[in-house]
């Protein structure tokens, strides 16, 4: 590049530059005319226009450097007491500033379900409701706590905090939640340098010794209520001898597994597990069908045998009473008691009988008499009509012993 070419570059800057002394040069003829080269046109030619910024700020760092002490636009013999006197002026105005500037960064306001703990030189002073208040800020501190809030945390997130080994030497992956509040806000602030660190640590040593108490069986399936329980009770006691300022509200047991290396294991246990419990019901559901029937039965059978042993009891005392009156009667009547006797044992035997067999006198054949099928079609009882042509039936060659006697067992079997 030539030297001519480098000087056509730098003209437009000599230019602006030239231009800005005109502007500031005093005197002389500009382009508005009024024999100053400001393009605002100033008030040097006594014209309305806006002010000069030079002279603007060249008066405000003359104030400002009055107020601190400084050398002012003021010359003169005054200058040593006037710049005292603004010094003092001017600490005051600051000082004034500052202090409301304090008093009004003290102010603060505790919202609702909050309490404010309120710190002098780092020890405790108070608790401030909610509400305005205010405090002397570099003197005391105010923290806020939220005590109205529901915290939760959630223990189980990484394999380190879930796994647990129980009493059978068995691992389990658990998983659960604790939900609490503040209670004591100055407890909470003051005695433990972070609670809610603190309660997550005192939550897991909780969980694993009521785990580590208890079988795998009981910690996966029945026990989990008992299991959060118990948890919630000993961190309770563990939290009053802190006194971290914190109540647990509820532990919830969200998930309590086997590890997931032998879940298929596992999974076939409890599957057998499963079919034991099945079988085992079915059996007692079996065993409580039948051993109802069979006591039952057994119990009828008692009261059957009970029932037939008194009956027999019974009929042999009823015999022995009928037996010594009997013998009674036998002694006063021999003849006639052997004859009462031999009828009615022999009424007793051929009462019994459906066939009657007459034995004809001088004849060659037994008369069958075939009262089993008169007595099926006609009934038990036979009627007059019957027993008439049983009687004309008779031979009459019959001696007078055999057809009396037929006659009277006839009539017998009528009467029965």
């Amino acid at each position: 590049m030539s030297k001519q070419d480098s000087s056509k570059i730098n003209q437009p800057d000599l230019d602006l530059q030239n231009h800005k002394m005109a502007w500031n040069e005093p005197g002389g003829s500009g382009s508005n005319g009024n024999g100053s080269k400001d393009p605002w046109g100033g008030n040097k030619g006594g014209n309305d226009g806006p002010p000069d910024l030079d002279e603007v700020f060249k008066k405000l760092n003359d104030k400002v450097t009055s107020i601190f002490g400084g050398k002012g636009g003021r010359s003169g013999g005054g200058r040593g007491s006037s710049s005292g006197a603004g010094s003092a002026k001017g600490f005051g105005f600051i000082a004034a500033i500052l202090l409301v500037l304090w008093v009004l960064s003290g102010i603060y306001i505790v919202d609702e379900g909050r309490q404010g703990v309120v710190l002098r030189l780092g020890a405790f002073d108070r608790i401030t409701e909610p509400g305005p208040h205010w405090y002397p800020r570099f003197i005391e501190k105010v923290e806020i706590v939220d005590v109205d809030r529901v915290r939760s945390i959630n223990i189980g997130g990484t394999s380190h905090e879930s796994l647990m080994l129980t009493q059978d030497e068995n691992i389990v992956d658990i998983q659960f939640a604790v939900q609490y509040k503040v209670s004591n806000a100055r407890d909470y602030v003051f005695n433990v340098r972070d609670p809610d660190t603190t309660l997550r640590q005192v939550t897991e040593t909780a969980m694993r010794e009521i785990v580590g108490k208890n079988n795998m069986d009981f910690v996966i399936k029945d026990g989990r209520l008992e299991v959060a329980t118990r948890t919630k009770d000993l961190m309770k006691a563990i939290l009053d001898s802190y006194k971290i300022g914190i109540v647990v509200t509820n532990v919830n047991m969200q998930n309590a597994q086997p590890p997931e290396q032998v879940q298929h294991a596992f999974s076939d246990a409890v599957k057998a597990r499963e079919d034991k419990e099945r079988l085992v019901n079915e059996a007692e559901a079996y065993s409580n069908d039948i051993l109802p029937k069979a006591r039952g039965k057994a119990a009828r059978m008692g009261q059957e045998a009970a029932a037939y042993r008194d009956e027999i009891i019974a009929k042999a005392n009823g015999e022995t009473e009928r037996f010594l009156k009997v013998l009674k009667e036998y002694k006063r009547a021999p003849v006639v008691t052997r004859e009462r006797l031999y009828l009615e044992s022999m009424q007793s035997v051929l009462g019994n009988s459906n066939k009657v067999m007459i034995d004809v006198k001088k004849g060659n054949n037994l008369m069958y008499l075939p009262l089993d099928r008169l007595q099926s079609r006609k009934g038990s009882s036979l009627s007059d009509s019957d027993i008439e042509s049983l009687r004309q039936s008779l031979p009459n060659s019959t001696s007078n012993n055999g057809t009396s006697r037929s006659r009277d067992s006839l009539r017998g079997r009528e009467g029965r």
